[in-house]
């Protein structure tokens, strides 16, 4: 009788431990799984192939644009993020706007400008764009281009300002839009 008790009771106990084990494994394949699922901002924004995956309108464009700007100025990047960063966006730009800007010249001057906004502890705060009924479309010498207006919400020191871009947009001859160049708003075409 002593022997079938120790035998039923080292059965259970291993049964239990079993179990145990088990659901740590699961706990941590759990956590693991969360882990990598996570990605950050940063690399979600790189991972988009736009080979593949190109905005198909104006407005996507600037909103996947946007989306790079608010990791250049808010998220905290490596200088090698900063740099893929920057080369995505470059994807966005039209061919005259490339040429004006040979690239390490232009990474030189993005790291420069995201590091002036950290140290002036300024923060994009909203990203506002005009709907899609706001894009002015025209045809200038057989081009096709479009402006569109974005606002941007600047947090500096507790105070937001508003700061309104105008964006121009040339299509290629892919049909994609390109951002060609954009400027400050005049005061009287803030929507």
């Amino acid at each position: 009788m002593k022997k079938s008790t120790t035998r039923v009771s080292l059965v259970i106990i291993l049964l239990v431990m079993g179990l145990v084990g088990f659901y740590a494994y699961l706990s941590n394949r759990d956590k693991e799984i969360k882990k990598q699922a996570s990605v950050s901002v940063v690399q979600s924004v790189l991972s988009r192939n736009l080979e593949n995956d190109y905005p198909p309108t104006v407005k996507e464009v600037l909103k996947y644009y946007n989306e790079i700007m608010r990791c250049f100025y808010n998220e905290e990047c490596t200088d090698q993020e900063i740099d893929a960063l920057g080369m995505k966006a470059r994807e966005l730009y039209d061919e005259e706007l490339l040429e004006a800007n040979e690239v390490s010249s232009y990474l030189i001057d993005l790291r420069s400008d995201i590091m002036g906004f950290r140290n002036a502890e300024r923060r994009i705060t909203n990203i506002s764009l005009a709907g899609s009924t706001s894009v002015d479309y025209s045809t200038i010498d057989g081009e096709e281009f479009a402006t569109i207006q974005c606002t941007y919400t600047i947090n500096e020191g507790g105070i937001s300002t508003a700061s309104v871009e105008t964006y121009l947009l040339r299509q290629d001859g892919n049909h994609r839009w390109k951002i060609y160049g954009w400027e400050l708003a005049d005061e009287g075409d803030k929507e």
